[in-house]
C-alpha cells in the first residue's frame, strides 16, 4: 500500500515531504526560541542598540525564510507535471523574494524611527520633523515597489511587457485615482507654502485641533476634544485655513454694564479698577481699550479689551480676569445691572 501511486507520488513520497516541512516549522520555532532566550539577551547587555535592533528585524524574515526554504525542499522531492512544477517554483521564487523585501524594509523603518527621529526632534527647526514622516513613507513604498518588480522578475514575467500594459490603462487610473492626485498635490503646497506645522493649533471649517501628521495624502489632526480626524490633503487647499498658533496674542472683548444709579466717580473707579487689574497681571498685554461706550436700555456699558500673550493658558486667564473684576467690583459697592423695565402708569381723567 505505500508503494501505491497518488497523483504521481507514492505515500512514502508523500509522507517525506510533509516530514520536511514540519521539520522545518520545527527548526524555525527553534530559531525564535534561540533569539528569545539567547541572542535577545546577549546583545540586551551591550551598550549599543544597534545589535538589538538588528536582531529584532531579522527575527520574524529569518523564521518565515526557514519555512518557505523547508517547503521548496519538500515539493522537490515530489513529482508533479511541468506546468504545476513551473507555477509552484514561481510561487516560491516570489515568496522568498517578497520576504527579503519586508526584512529591508522593516530594517530601514526602524533605523529612521531609532535613529533619525529621535534627532529631528532636538533639532529647533520644523522643517525637518515634517519632510521624514514623507521620506520615510516615500522610500518605503519604493522599496515595495522594486521588491514586487524583481520577485516577478525572478519569476519569469516579463515586467516590461507588465509595466507597458499598465501604461495603456494609466489614463483610466489618472481618472479614477483624480483625488489621491490631489491630495498628493495638496500635501505637496502644505509642504512648500507652510499654512501650518506640526503641533501648531489650526480652525478649518469645523475642525479645531492641533496637527499631528502631516502625511503626502492626508493630515491628522486631534480636535479639543480628543478625538482625531484625517483630512484629505486637497480640503486645505480648497478651504481657508485659520492657524490658531500663529496669532501674537487672544484678543478678549469684555462687556459690563453697571447700574443707571451708578455716580459718575463710581463708574470712573470702575474704570481705573479695570486698567489696574490690566497692570498687575502679567499674562495680559500693554495694549488695551477701555471705555465707557454705552447708555443701555437697562445699564451703563463699558468695554474692556485686553490681549493675552503667547504661551499663557487662554480659559485660566479669562477665569482669572472675571475673578478679580467681581472681587474688586463687589468690594467698591459696583452693582452690575440685569435687564429689568420700569413701567410709569398715569391715571386716565
Amino acid at each position: 500500500m505505500l508503494e501505491k501511486t497518488y497523483y504521481h507520488n507514492t505515500i512514502i513520497d508523500w509522507g517525506e515531504s510533509l516530514l520536511i516541512i514540519l521539520g522545518s516549522v520545527l527548526l524555525a520555532k527553534l530559531l525564535y526560541w534561540i533569539i528569545k532566550r539567547f541572542v535577545k539577551t546577549a546583545t540586551a547587555k551591550t551598550s549599543s542598540t544597534l545589535d538589538d535592533l538588528l536582531v529584532d528585524m531579522l527575527e520574524e524574515p529569518a523564521v518565515v525564510f526557514i519555512v518557505l526554504m523547508g517547503i521548496s525542499i519538500a515539493f522537490k522531492q515530489l513529482v508533479f507535471p511541468d506546468w504545476l512544477v513551473l507555477w509552484i517554483n514561481k510561487v516560491i521564487y516570489i515568496a522568498i523574494t517578497i520576504n527579503f523585501t519586508w526584512l529591508i524594509a522593516r530594517l530601514f523603518d526602524a533605523i529612521i524611527k531609532e535613529y533619525i527621529t529621535p534627532l529631528t526632534q532636538k533639532t529647533e527647526s520644523d522643517f525637518d520633523d515634517q519632510i521624514v514622516p514623507i521620506a520615510r513613507k516615500g522610500v518605503r513604498s519604493i522599496i515595495w515597489i522594486l521588491g514586487i518588480i524583481l520577485a516577478l522578475n525572478n519569476a519569469g514575467y516579463d515586467v516590461a511587457a507588465l509595466l507597458a500594459g499598465l501604461g495603456l490603462g494609466g489614463l483610466a487610473l489618472a481618472m479614477a485615482a483624480k483625488d489621491t492626485v490631489a491630495n498628493i498635490f495638496g500635501g505637496v503646497t502644505i509642504f512648500t507654502d507652510k499654512p501650518f506645522k506640526v503641533g501648531e493649533r489650526i480652525k478649518i471649517d469645523s475642525y479645531d485641533g492641533i496637527v499631528e501628521e502631516v502625511g503626502v495624502r492626508s493630515t491628522r489632526i486631534r480636535t479639543l476634544e480628543g478625538r482625531v480626524i484625517v483630512v484629505p490633503n486637497h480640503y486645505f487647499t480648497d478651504n481657508i485655513v485659520e492657524n490658531v498658533s500663529s496669532e501674537p496674542s487672544r484678543k478678549i472683548i469684555l462687556k459690563l454694564g453697571l447700574t443707571y444709579d451708578t455716580p459718575p466717580d463710581k463708574m470712573e473707579r470702575a474704570i481705573e479698577i479695570l486698567r489696574e487689574i490690566k497692570e498687575n497681571d502679567s499674562a495680559l498685554s500693554e495694549n488695551t481699550w477701555l471705555t465707557f461706550d454705552q447708555y443701555g436700555d437697562f445699564s451703563l456699558g463699558i468695554t474692556f479689551i485686553y490681549y493675552i500673550l503667547p504661551g499663557n493658558e487662554i480659559p485660566e486667564t479669562q477665569s482669572r480676569v472675571n475673578l478679580a473684576i467681581l472681587k474688586r467690583f463687589n468690594s467698591e459697592g459696583l452693582s452690575f445691572a440685569f435687564p429689568t423695565q420700569t413701567i410709569y402708569t398715569q391715571p386716565v381723567n
